[in-house]
Order: structure tokens, then sequence, then C-alpha cells
């Protein structure tokens, strides 16, 4: 996981506030809304959301083709800042995309209309045509941490079996349920949408994948998946237990950034061992 490191964020500011002036559009303030993964701003007063990350560590060029690509589906997506051309721009290492900023309401969204706005994302995906990863390359990505003792070394022996397992059966699980796979939010969890006055939009798609819709589903709270028509329930079920120890094993990561992550990281173990039936991420804590 990357992220800007905190004495690097003046810097940052100060890129995309001269990217901003460059383009036109007047910047007066800059509020941090994030720094992890990416670090996102708020540009006052012409209220544009700027995403960034250290050139070479980001997947920015990828996100804006698939933001255009979907919003030509007409896909539920954060959509790209229309004043300006819609590229990653390079400013002093960072590359920065320049997005609609969205006022989000407090409420969160019914599970019906999760539900329909996911079903319309992954339509909408379906019609675009661009690389990305297998889950099961998550997958592998997750096993190779847990493995190394070195990138998880708060990780005890037995903690570190049970993931391993949980890996390693759910993925083989999943897999031998044949399904046909589509591209993917990868990460669609209550925390990378948001409810606007216009309705649900998806955002953050870094970790875009191909896989069965059932692995994004997995990421929603339960009461989604009885609106959601024509899910499978075993591999729903196997893609529930996945995706808890893939977030586990995040947590695990000596170089992960999550705010109380070990905590976190020992809740989920619990959930593992206490067995079926899995409880979605959507209604944890979500990292």
């Amino acid at each position: 996981m990357y992220f800007v490191q905190v004495g690097l964020v003046p810097r940052a500011i100060a890129a995309a506030t001269s990217l901003a002036g460059a383009l036109d559009l007047k910047v007066n303030d800059a509020i941090v809304i994030q720094n992890s993964n990416t670090l996102a701003l708020r540009l006052l007063p012409c209220d544009v959301f700027a995403r960034m990350a250290l050139v070479g560590q980001e997947v920015a060029a990828f996100e804006v083709r698939l933001a255009r690509g979907l919003a030509a589906a007409t896909g539920p997506v954060a959509s790209l800042d229309p004043r300006v051309e819609p590229r990653v721009y390079e400013v002093d290492g960072f590359a920065i995309s320049l997005w609609t900023y969205y006022e989000a309401t407090p409420d969160p969204a019914e599970p019906a209309e999760y539900a329909v706005a996911l079903q319309r994302l992954h339509a909408a995906m379906r019609n675009v045509q661009i690389e990305a990863p297998h889950f099961m390359e998550r997958v592998a990505a997750a096993e190779r941490v847990v493995t190394n003792r070195s990138e998880s070394p708060a990780l005890d022996d037995r903690d570190r079996d049970l993931l391993l397992s949980t890996l390693h059966s759910a993925g083989e699980a999943i897999q031998r349920h044949a399904a046909i796979d589509q591209l993917l939010h990868g990460e669609p969890h209550p925390g990378n949408l948001l409810s606007t006055p216009s309705g649900i939009v998806f955002v953050d798609f870094e970790t875009c994948c191909v896989g069965p819709i059932e692995f994004d589903v997995a990421h929603a709270p339960v009461e989604v998946s009885t609106h959601y028509p024509g899910l499978d329930q075993f591999r729903l079920q196997e893609c529930r237990r996945l995706v808890l120890a893939l977030v586990a094993a995040w947590r695990w990561d000596v170089h992960d950034q999550f705010p109380d992550g070990l905590r976190h990281g020992r809740d989920i173990l619990g959930l593992l061992r206490a067995g079926a039936p899995w409880p979605a991420l959507g209604t944890l804590s979500t990292g």
C-alpha cells in the first residue's frame, strides 16, 4: 500500500495548487480528505477533488481510462472534472488527476438502492475494454505477505496458518465453482461509494480486477445481496470468507497504515475462527 509521506504533503499541496492555477482553476485553500493509497485533496474555491501519488507509485492513468469508459457506458461513477483535459498531470514528481467533488449526504445508502447501483456498475463494466488483474492475483499477493515473516512480523504461527489455509481453500473453492468472470470494482464497500443528491456514485477504482460478481458483492453489507438477483450463494459465501482473509492479511502487513490495524486484524481472525455464515466486509470497518 502506498501513501504520501507526511513530510511530502506540503509539497504535494503546492504541486496541486500550481497545477490548478495553470489550468485557470482558482485555489485559495486545500483540504486533505485522505492519505491512503493516494493523497486526496479538495481544492477551493474551484471545488476540485485532486487525487495524487508519487510518480511510479500510482494507478492514476488506469483510473482515468476506466472512468472515461464507465462514464460513456453511463455507469454510476465519480466523474473527472469537465473543466480540464481528462488525463494524468505530472508536477514536481507527483501524478495528479482532477475529479468532480461531490457533496455526499450523511445518510447511508438503502440496501436496495445500493444493490441497483452495483448492478448498474457491473453492467457498465461489461461494456468497457480494459486490462485488469484477476482477483486471484490479489490472493497471491496476500499469501506472499503472510508467508514472508519479515512482511508480517507481528503475526504468530497459529494465525499465520489460519490465514494461509483460508486464502488457499476459499480461492480454490471459488475457482472450482465455475463462474463467468468480468471486470469488477474490486472493493465496492460502503467507504467507496457516495450517496449524492443525484444518487449513488462509486469511487476509488485502484483495486479494479476481473472475477465473479460475487467477489464485489461480498464487500457490501449482507442486506445488499438480498436485492442483487442471480447470485450464486455458495460462491458468495466463499467470496465473503476470502475477502475477510484478504483484509486480515493487509492488516498484518508491516507497511499497513490503517488506524488500529492490528486490532482490526485480530477481530477478523476471530470471525474466521467462528466459522460460517461469514459476515460481509461491509458490516465491518473497511480498509
